[in-house]
C-alpha cells in the first residue's frame, strides 16, 4: 500500500502519532469495554430480560453499521486528524445524555445515549485504525495494530474494575429476592438510587472526552495522504470490485459478534453460574486478550505470518467454544490447576473457557485489517468504512444470543452461535483473503 505524508512532516518520526493514536485505541477500549459491566447493571437497574439486557450491544454496535459511510466522507472532507476530535466531541455529547437517562431510569434514553456514544467512536475508529496501518510497512501493520489493541484491551481490564468499584459496590442489596420484598414505592426508590450511581462516573467522562478533543486539536499529529485520493465520483461502485475487502467485512462481522459476546454476556452468564465478582469478569477476557497481543507482538511476522495467526485464532476459537458447550457447570479444575497462582478469584470452567476466547480473538482485528485493506489505494477511506461496517455484527450476534438463551432457558448451550462464527473466519484466513478478484 503506498502512501504520503504531507512533505511538511516528512522529517517527523512515527513514534508522536503513534503515540497519540495509542492514546486514543485506550479511550475506545475504556468506552466500548464498560458495555460488559454495564449489562447486568442495567439488567437490574431497569428490570430487564436477557433480550433487552442485550440491546445495549444493539444500541451501540448498530452505530458503526448506520454511520461508518457518512463519517468517511466526513473524513474526506475534514481530514483524519480534525476527524479524530469531531469523533471525541460527539463522544462527550453521548456521556453528558447519560446524565438524565440514570436520573430519570430510561433505558429508552440510556440507548441513545449509547448509540451516541458510539457514532463518535466510529468517526474515531475510521480515522484510527488506517492511520495506524499507513504509518509503516504492510508486513508489519499487524504488530502496529497488536500494540493498539493492547492499548484498547488494557483499558478494557481497567474499566470494570473502575465500574465496579464506583458503581456496583455492595450490588447484593439489589438482588432479585431482596427487592421483591419492598413495596412498589421502596423499589423503585432503590433503583432509582442505583440507577443514579452513573451520573458522576459519566460527567467526569464527558469532560476528559472534550479535554482529550482540545488535546489533538493542537497536537503535532500529521495528516495522512494516499496517494491519488481524489473523489471517484465517476465509479462509486468501485469498492466492490475488491473480493479481499468484502469477505474481509464480512469476517469482521462475525469476528466482532463472537469479541462482544465474549467480552460482554461473560458478565451476566457468571452471575447465573454463581460467581460473586460477575461485574469484573469482563476484566478476565480483556486480560487473556492482552496475553495474546503480547504473544502477536513477539511472533509475527517474525515467526509466523498474519495469516497463520489468523488461521490459528479461529481453530483455538472452535476447540473453546466445543469445551464450553460440553463442560460442566459445577467444576472449577481448569482455573484451580493453571492460574490459582494468581490470587484471583477462581470461576467455573465453563466461564473460564468464555474468558479464554479473549485469546483467540485478539489477533483477529489486527490480521483481517492489512490483508483487507491490501490494494485498496485511493479507495482505502472508503474500504475503511465498510471494514468498521462490519462491527455491526457485535450488535445482532448478542442480540441473537439473547433470543437463543430465553427461547432455551439455557445459557451455556446458546454459545453453540459462535462456532459458525469460527469457522468463518477460519476460511478466511485459509482462503477468502487470497481471492482478489470475481472473476478467477
Amino acid at each position: 500500500m503506498s502512501t504520503a505524508i504531507e512533505k511538511n512532516n516528512s522529517k517527523q518520526s512515527s513514534f508522536i502519532p503513534m503515540v497519540i493514536v495509542g492514546g486514543l485505541f485506550f479511550v475506545f477500549g475504556f468506552v466500548t469495554w464498560l458495555n460488559g459491566s454495564l449489562i447486568p447493571f442495567l439488567k437490574i437497574a431497569c428490570e430487564l430480560n436477557h433480550m433487552e439486557a442485550y440491546l445495549v450491544t444493539m444500541a451501540f454496535y448498530i452505530a458503526y453499521t448506520i454511520m461508518a459511510l457518512p463519517v468517511a466522507a466526513v473524513l474526506k472532507r475534514v481530514g483524519y486528524k480534525n476527524g479524530m476530535v469531531y469523533g471525541l466531541l460527539v463522544m462527550a455529547i453521548g456521556a453528558v445524555i447519560f446524565i438524565p437517562a440514570a436520573q430519570a431510569r430510561m433505558y429508552s434514553v440510556f440507548l441513545l445515549a449509547l448509540f451516541i456514544l458510539a457514532s463518535g467512536l466510529t468517526m474515531l475508529q475510521t480515522a484510527a485504525n488506517p492511520y495506524i496501518v499507513l504509518l509503516g510497512p504492510k508486513e508489519t501493520a499487524a504488530v502496529r495494530i497488536s500494540i493498539m489493541g493492547l492499548l484498547n484491551k488494557s483499558a478494557g481490564i481497567i474499566a470494570p474494575i473502575v465500574f465496579t468499584a464506583f458503581v456496583l459496590s455492595d450490588i447484593s442489596q439489589f438482588d432479585e429476592t431482596r427487592l421483591a420484598m419492598l413495596d412498589e414505592v421502596e423499589r423503585n426508590a432503590a433503583l432509582l438510587d442505583l440507577s443514579s450511581r452513573l451520573v458522576m462516573p459519566y460527567i467526569v467522562m464527558a469532560i476528559m472526552l472534550a479535554i482529550l478533543a482540545v488535546m489533538i486539536k493542537f497536537s503535532p499529529l500529521p495528516e495522512p495522504v494516499l496517494e491519488d485520493d481524489k473523489d471517484d465520483s465517476d465509479d462509486k461502485w468501485a469498492i466492490l470490485r475488491f473480493p479481499q475487502l468484502i469477505f474481509g467485512a464480512l469476517t469482521l462481522f462475525f469476528y466482532i459478534g463472537v469479541e462482544v459476546i465474549a467480552g460482554d454476556t461473560i458478565g451476566l452468564f457468571g452471575q447465573e453460574m454463581g460467581v460473586t465478582n460477575f461485574g469484573q469478569l469482563t476484566s478476565y477476557t480483556m486480560a487473556f486478550m492482552v496475553v495474546a497481543y503480547l504473544t502477536g507482538m513477539a511472533v509475527i511476522p517474525r515467526f509466523i505470518s498474519q495469516e497463520t495467526a489468523l488461521a490459528l485464532s479461529g481453530a483455538l476459537g472452535i476447540i473453546l467454544t466445543i469445551l464450553l458447550l460440553t463442560s460442566s457447570v459445577e467444576s472449577a479444575d481448569v482455573w484451580q490447576n493453571l492460574f490459582s497462582w494468581t490470587g484471583v478469584p477462581e470461576i467455573p470452567n465453563v466461564v473460564l473457557y468464555v474468558a479464554l476466547l479473549g485469546f483467540a480473538n485478539a489477533l483477529v482485528w489486527p490480521a483481517i485489517w492489512p490483508m483487507a485493506l491490501d490494494g485498496l489505494g485511493k479507495h482505502t477511506s472508503t474500504g475503511s468504512a465498510l471494514l468498521i461496517m462490519g462491527i455491526s455484527g457485535g450488535a445482532l450476534m448478542p442480540m441473537i444470543y439473547g433470543y437463543l438463551v430465553e427461547s432455551s432457558g439455557n445459557s451455556q448451550s446458546a454459545y453453540w452461535i459462535m462456532l459458525p462464527c469460527y469457522l468463518i473466519i477460519l476460511w478466511y484466513a485459509l482462503h477468502g483473503h487470497k481471492i482478489k478478484s470475481w472473476t478467477k
